[in-house]
């Protein structure tokens, strides 16, 4: 990323501040102007701070990427697109589109996905596409003596993926962006993974259907009535208490944002 990105995000927020969904705090508690470093935490991003990267990619980046193209970007790139489904022979997985996020299900992977922001940049992307893929190919073939038979590409956005250990650095990149993760799903639609496991004389890998979801798979955009975020009583408490932090935590910027201006 440009080195001083955060200049554009300040320079947004500061001219187009009511195009954006979120709390915006200009003054300090003796009703002075703060500066605009102030505003939000929203692009903190540590974490003593309650605004996930999700957050700052559907609250901000996307709509800045909106008001830029002149039309809200789709969901999934072209790139992406690519990525996963070269050809109608040569495809690695799938897309879902729920509400609130997105998922990348890769076939034979064992692991659980994250929740990915509802627009997916391709840094997010490269990062879950390269912890998958190498975990697919080890299960399969690795772990049975077979050489590797998954092409995976060695260079997607900024990144670099050219050993296995690449996919460990990917899944701690991720956690430390606190993003949660889904279902884990035995996932191979149409065979790809249990075919290649066939010509390499190993047993069959079954897919487990769930058609109410393998419905929507692909799909460009989400439509009323598809995909909706199924979370937990537990899931629903955890999001009362982070938004009871951030209006805490925007209480404390006011606070710094005063105490300072008046040193």
């Amino acid at each position: 990323m440009f080195k001083y990105s955060s200049v554009f995000y300040h320079l947004f927020l500061y001219y187009q501040t009511n195009k954006f969904p979120f709390s915006v705090q200009k003054l300090d508690t003796r009703g002075n102007p703060r500066s605009v470093i102030f505003w939000t935490s929203l692009f903190h991003r540590y974490s003593s701070y309650p605004y996930p990267y999700t957050d700052f990619i559907n609250l901000f980046v996307h709509l800045v990427t909106t008001m830029l193209l002149g039309s809200p970007p789709p969901r999934i790139s072209a790139d992406i697109n690519r990525v996963l489904q070269l050809s109608k022979q040569y495809k690695v997985g799938d897309w879902y589109l729920y509400h609130n996020h997105t998922e990348i299900r890769i076939y034979g992977c064992d692991l659980p996905p994250y929740k990915l922001p509802r627009y997916l940049p391709m840094r997010l992307f490269a990062l879950e596409y390269c912890r998958k893929m190498i975990n697919s190919n080890e299960i399969h073939f690795v772990k049975t003596k077979k050489k590797a038979q998954l092409r995976i590409k060695d260079h997607l956005g900024p990144f670099i993926c050219n050993n296995r250990e690449a996919g460990k650095e990917a899944d701690e990149i991720l956690q430390r962006l606190r993003l949660k993760q889904s279902f884990i799903w035995a996932y191979d639609p149409h065979s790809f993974i249990c075919n290649k496991r066939k010509k390499n004389k190993l047993s069959t890998y079954i897919h487990h259907r769930i058609p109410e979801i393998e419905q929507y798979a692909n799909q460009s955009e989400w439509a009323e009535g598809t995909l909706v975020d199924q979370e937990s009583t537990q899931v629903a408490v955890d999001n009362v208490l982070v938004d009871l932090e951030r209006r805490l935590d925007e209480d404390s910027f006011v606070q710094v944002s005063g105490e300072t201006s008046s040193q």
